[in-house]
């Protein structure tokens, strides 16, 4: 199969936004480019001055694959969202984005302001018809696999409404990247009971029952179940998923961390460590957070991933391919036309108001 062309054969990168700055981001294009899975060209976008001796610098230079699009301004992490696409017209991410809507790239990829590329991808590109709010979707792993996170961060305070779409955003990201045909969508909560939880679960719940013709829901799920095989997706607000994203992710690092130094503190340990040494690399690869780092901005009109603010060149190499998988599917037709149906069973009549129904939040 040979490199696409057109539009759809682009991923445009925000080079500019990441916190170890251009130079991590040019060496990820580098490693990406070499990658055979990954189909697309990249355009980096940020300023010239900066990227041009860096693409010299890791041999890109004459890359007929990668070319910079030029942006002056940079959103930093301390700029607030909606200002920063206001006062900064010309900034590297604002670039990128524009380059989906003008048809130039299939997606965009950026470790900048998490509230910025999504205020930014809403005002400029415009959610899908259906779909009332983008959404993050984060790759975890657990027992025998890996689940769909959603929302990862996107929008802490949520509705009934939005959790439902991200339900059906969750199963269609989890068919693609995860191969599951018919992926198991659990809510997030704090007990499998009728009736626990908060307003939100509760109606949540309610909806989602209704939906089995497009969702394939398994019912309310307690945070011990989804690093089990219970479920290929997790749904929740952006407040919880957010919670669980940065905790599990602290805790992968704590855990191999504390593995090593537990290995390594005597020559007894050390030499069972080196007979074991394949399996704990095999852990390792399975639970290292730069494996998925790219959680996709689910819902919008066109295909933006975000990195993580601190990503090196592995984690962004993984968001790029990551990016490229997403543009060589249907994925945002599959989206609208599940999207029609699934609003039309959420509208029968809801027996929970979210904003007058008493929280049970029993153990």
């Amino acid at each position: 199969m040979g490199t696409p062309t057109g539009p759809i054969g682009h991923i445009a990168v925000d080079a500019m936004g990441g916190d170890l700055g251009p130079s991590e981001v040019v060496a990820a294009a580098g490693l990406a480019l070499k990658d055979p899975a990954l189909l697309s060209d990249l355009i980096l976008v940020g300023q010239p001055g900066l990227l041009t001796p860096l693409l010299k610098e890791h041999g890109l230079s004459h890359n007929p694959r990668l070319r910079i699009h030029a942006a002056s301004e940079v959103v930093t992490m301390e700029d607030k969202p909606l200002q920063a696409f206001r006062r900064k017209k010309d900034s590297s991410m604002g670039r990128a984005i524009e380059l989906i809507k003008s048809g130039e790239a299939g997606a965009v990829v950026s470790c900048g302001n998490t509230g910025a590329l999504m205020a930014g991808g809403a005002i400029r590109l415009r959610t899908l018809d259906g779909i009332d709010r983008p959404a993050l979707g984060a790759v975890i792993p657990r027992a025998n696999g890996y689940f769909i996170l959603i929302d990862a961060g996107a929008n802490p305070e949520a509705e009934p409404r939005h959790l439902v779409h991200n339900a059906l955003l969750g199963s269609h990201y989890a068919r693609l990247i995860l191969g599951v045909e018919n992926p198991r969508v659990g809510l997030l909560t704090i007990g499998t009971e009728e009736g626990k939880g908060n307003a939100l679960t509760s109606a949540t719940h309610e909806i989602l029952k209704r939906c089995g013709e497009v969702i394939n829901y398994v019912g309310p799920t307690e945070g011990f179940q989804v690093f089990t095989d219970h479920c290929d997706v997790a749904v929740c607000d952006g407040f919880t998923g957010n919670l669980l994203l940065k905790s599990w992710e602290s805790l992968a690092k704590f855990f191999t961390s504390t593995l090593k130094s537990e290995l390594t503190a005597n020559p007894l340990r050390m030499a069972g460590a080196l007979l074991a040494r394949g399996a704990f690399k095999q852990m390792k690869t399975r639970i290292n957070p730069e494996r998925y780092s790219g959680a996709p901005l689910l819902g919008l009109r066109g295909n933006v991933l975000k990195a993580h603010g601190s990503s090196n060149r592995h984690a962004l190499r993984h968001a790029i391919l990551a990016a490229d998988k997403v543009i060589r599917a249907d994925f945002l037709g599959q989206v609208s036309r599940d999207a029609v149906l699934l609003n039309t069973l959420s509208a029968a009549p809801q027996t929970n108001n979210v904003s007058g129904a008493p929280a049970n939040t029993d153990s």
